[in-house]
């Protein structure tokens, strides 16, 4: 069996979701469909996930959202009209109406409900269409699946160990394909919950992770995962094989061809995903792997992430004190920070953060609690910083990877504010402004690709 997921691009009209349909009959193992909301249609359309944004809003705010529902409507409606399945759309229209119109309790919740419903009825829509060119398909609603989620923390949602006893059921019937909706399951309580944007990929990982896939396609609209943001350097060098630990680091500072967190479930499982064009499904893509059988470069990629900060806290003989860290990194838990990297000297550490964590109010209790609790001389605290990741496997075994990215930035003009290598020597970390990261990445892969 296979799981696929398609991106908002592959479902963005009619001539699209045919694509996509011809894509899965195209290989009879294709038994699990994960889709996220429909897309852009052209580079100034609007993706249904934020029109369903405008309705929310309006309603939060108590303003007249019946126009932005309209809008949402209307483009399910364009879509079946085309493919000539204009039956699916009083489902579709009851189900968005059920949410919008329900009970504001929580507003972040809220919104969350109100969002989700673009994968919903894309799954409604590519389940009938399926169903109308003669093939067997169902809609599978996360909630009758089992698809159970709860909120960590910080906030970010957690998958239930039962999620994937209960989606494993789905291989009983094996004549059917299941359409799925990506982005987002249930609480016990019957709580709508999401993944953050784009974690329709989260789902289809869950599903390989239940289903013991053979292997998770995961549909886009680039040929392969580049080295390089494609937006920045004209022509990158394409990779054809990476591994799981690589593209993990990648997607963290900032690649968007897989979420960051779609990789676990089927990591601990050890199913590959590949990556594919749904514009050109001959292109062979990208293989993420557990164990590359070849390296076409010595880096495999270079990216950049902005809305980091910095806090520098100092403390005299601090190497000295057990238990220093430790209290430093309680804090923060207590406050409901997580840490990113820890850099750190024999006075000084650093503690790395997201900045959107990290609010001024947030910022006064904590470094109070540390200067008072703990006895600090001093914290300084940095704001608007950018992460850039050098990863690459193949980095381990080579010699001044790091003096030639440094050399660069510095031959740039651009200031580093933090040079870390991770402890499994498959990637560097650089600090920078956040106004030179599109810039600093420019400036690496050129040095490192020397294009």
């Amino acid at each position: 069996m296979k799981v696929t997921k398609f991106g908002g691009s592959s479902l963005a009209n009619a001539f699209q979701i045919k694509k996509v349909c011809d894509i899965v009959l195209a290989d009879s193992d294709r038994k699990v469909v994960v889709v996220s909301a429909p897309g852009k249609r052209t580079s100034d359309d609007i993706k249904v996930t934020d029109l369903l944004i405008n309705v929310a809003k309006s309603r939060i705010a108590g303003a007249d959202y019946k126009p932005a529902f309209d809008a949402v409507i209307n483009r399910f409606r364009e879509i079946a009209e085309e493919l000539e399945i204009t039956d699916v759309l009083p489902s579709i229209e009851k189900a968005v109406t059920e949410v919008v119109e329900s009970k504001i309790v929580d507003t972040v919740l809220y919104l969350d409900s109100v969002k989700a419903m673009g994968e919903d009825s894309s799954a409604r829509l590519v389940a009938r269409y399926f169903n109308s060119i003669g093939h067997k398909a169902e809609y599978c609603n996360p909630k009758d699946c089992g698809l159970f989620l709860k909120h960590n923390d910080v906030g970010k949602a957690v998958i239930l160990d039962e999620t994937y006893d209960n989606l494993a059921q789905l291989r009983k019937d094996e004549d059917t394909i299941y359409v799925f909706p990506g982005f987002y399951g249930y609480s016990k309580n019957g709580q709508i919950i999401t993944f953050s944007r784009g974690g329709s990929d989260i789902t289809g990982s869950i599903l390989a992770g239940a289903l013991r896939a053979e292997v998770y396609e995961n549909w886009t609209d680039v040929d392969s995962v580049y080295a390089v943001n494609p937006n920045l350097v004209k022509n990158p060098f394409p990779v054809y094989e990476i591994t799981y630990d690589e593209m993990r680091e990648l997607a963290y500072a900032g690649f968007t061809v897989l979420h960051e967190d779609a990789l676990f479930p089927v990591y601990v499982r050890g199913i590959p995903v590949n990556i594919k064009n749904t514009n050109n499904p001959s292109a062979k893509g990208t293989w993420i792997v557990s164990k590359r059988t070849h390296y076409d470069s010595l880096i495999t990629g270079i990216a950049g992430e902005k809305g980091f900060c910095t806090i520098t806290i100092k403390k005299y003989l601090m190497n000295q004190q057990v238990g220093f860290l430790f209290n430093v990194m309680r804090i923060f838990m207590e406050e409901g920070v997580s840490i990113e990297h820890i850099p750190s000297g024999i006075d000084t550490v650093t503690v790395i953060v997201r900045k959107k964590y990290f609010t001024p109010e947030v910022q006064e209790v904590i470094c109070n609690r540390i200067l008072k609790e703990l006895a600090a001389t001093d914290i300084k605290v940095e704001r608007d910083l950018a992460i850039l990741m050098i990863v690459g496997e193949a980095m381990a075994n080579s010699v001044g990877i790091m003096a030639r990215a440094a050399s660069a930035l510095s031959n740039a003009g651009i200031n580093l504010r933090i040079v870390n290598q991770g402890a499994s020597e498959i990637s560097m970390m650089f600090g920078v402004a956040e106004s030179y990261c599109s810039y600093a990445v420019k400036v690496l892969y050129k040095e490192l690709f020397r294009y």
